[in-house]
């Protein structure tokens, strides 16, 4: 495959909670295609993205939108309908992705070990518990911990659960509630066909949150994490096989919890990220420079991946 040089659009912001995030690995992105001498437009989304996209008509867009609609299968069928070729996962996987019961109900099936729990109604949590204490929730189709909850016996702590705290019930008609995993947080990002490294998140206060994930030293980065063969072995084996059984491409990166007393008996995968940041602070960079490839390469090679597939409608595999 030709590396160009490329016409790349990159496709940042949106109106999620995300939109500083994407902007930030959007602007990345950018710099990168441009310092290997690439042409880059940058399009910042707005309501009027299908008639910017067809403006360009770029060799292929570089889809660095973070949160709903550029994550969750919205934008992905736009760009199939347009027949354009677009970095990253297609319309049936992100949709399915995104939406952690549905992720779930795909991947539990085939042996992935995943926490249980149950959706509930957002104003049912006023009237009592949905689960023993200590329990997670969280949104259903949010990423980078938005809107997470962790209910103690003593109270809860994240985004506070309260009538007049603003908080994810007064956006969301369901919450997903889930028990809480004690223990430790890793993560491993896959590239391709094969799995990376496994960085643990240690936060240095509360838990990682969004705030510790994009603010500069409220987060350290153990990678490759400090656990066991056996662990990280497991840890790149699962993320490998949720990427191919949710059909993703490019990169994708999966969160787990690690009860470190039980073994391999407390891994379980949270969900999995197909569209992963791309900011200075951003886990795959990180874990892909670890093996020797800089920004820059990470940011050709899942531009190669689209170019190499072409346009596409996204399904699962089964």
């Amino acid at each position: 495959m030709s590396r160009g040089p490329w016409h790349v659009a990159v496709l940042m912001g949106g109106w999620s909670a995300e939109r500083p995030v994407s902007l930030s690995s959007g602007e990345g992105v950018a710099k990168a295609l441009e310092s290997r001498g690439h042409r880059v437009t940058r399009i910042d989304m707005d309501r009027d993205v299908a008639l910017r996209l067809a403006e360009t008509r770029p060799d292929v867009v570089f889809n660095a939108l973070h949160g709903v609609p550029g994550e969750d299968g919205t934008v992905q069928g736009m760009m199939d309908l347009m027949g354009l070729t677009y970095t990253h996962s297609g319309l049936a996987t992100s949709v399915i992705a995104i939406d952690k019961q549905l992720t779930k109900q795909a991947l539990v099936p085939h042996g992935i070990p995943m926490p249980g729990g149950q959706m509930v109604k957002s104003e049912t949590l006023f009237e009592g518990d949905p689960l023993p204490r200590p329990y997670v929730v969280k949104p259903v189709n949010e990423g980078s911990s938005v809107g997470v909850a962790i209910v103690t016996e003593s109270g809860n702590y994240g985004s506070p659960i309260g009538r007049d705290v603003e908080g994810p019930w007064l956006h969301f008609d369901e919450l997903l509630a889930e028990p809480y995993i004690r223990g430790r947080e890793l993560t491993t990002a896959v590239l391709g066909e094969e799995s990376l490294l496994v960085t643990e998140l240690r936060p240095k206060s509360g838990f990682y949150d969004f705030d510790a994930k994009y603010t500069d030293g409220m987060t350290e980065h153990v990678c490759p994490a400090d656990i066991p063969d056996d662990i990280a072995q497991a840890c790149k084996a699962i993320s490998l096989r949720a990427h191919k059984l949710l059909g993703c491409k490019g990169a994708s990166r999966s969160d787990f919890r690690w009860d470190d007393s039980q073994g391999i008996e407390g891994l379980f995968l949270l969900e999995v990220n197909t569209q992963p940041g791309m900011t200075p602070l951003s886990l795959v960079p990180e874990q892909a420079a670890k093996l020797g490839i800089d920004y820059a390469e990470l940011v050709e090679r899942i531009v190669e991946d689209a170019l190499k597939t072409g346009p596409k409608m996204g399904a699962l595999n089964e």
